[in-house]
């Protein structure tokens, strides 16, 4: 199982399909990489030879692509952001309703999680009659 730029890629798959395991990396990149690497895609990432896996590297780190960690730091302050300015969207992201304008009379369910049954709480003795 090779390891690029920390994290492990599956070594049985071809490279094309394995480079997307990067967090920030998918298929449309993970050609790109192949090409601009002169590798060929079709081969299998556990046969790659350490100067492949540099001039992997390389090609990531000179064409400055944002992965990894400092994607996702990117992304969480894109959010802080967002939520400082309260902007309709950060209030949206606050409260875990859809931020893109979907409905929520009816579905939304993955972003407000499961239904939380309101019910009325009944008096004991009123259905006695006291």
């Amino acid at each position: 199982m090779p390891r690029l730029l920390g994290v492990d890629i599956p070594g049985d798959k071809r490279l094309e399909a394995s480079l997307p395991y990067i967090y920030g990396i998918g298929p449309t990149r993970s050609k790109q990489i192949c090409e601009l690497a002169e590798i060929d895609p079709n081969i299998r990432a556990k046969e790659l030879t350490d100067q492949q896996l540099n001039r992997i590297i390389t090609v990531i780190q000179d064409n400055k692509f944002v992965i990894e960690g400092d994607l996702r730091r990117e992304l969480q302050q894109n959010l802080k952001r967002l939520q400082a300015i309260n902007s309709y969207r950060g209030i949206r992201h606050r409260r875990g309703l859809p931020v893109r304008g979907q409905r929520t009379g009816t579905n939304a369910r993955t972003r407000k999680g499961p239904r939380k049954t309101v019910g009325v709480v009944r008096n004991k003795d009123a259905k006695a009659g006291k």
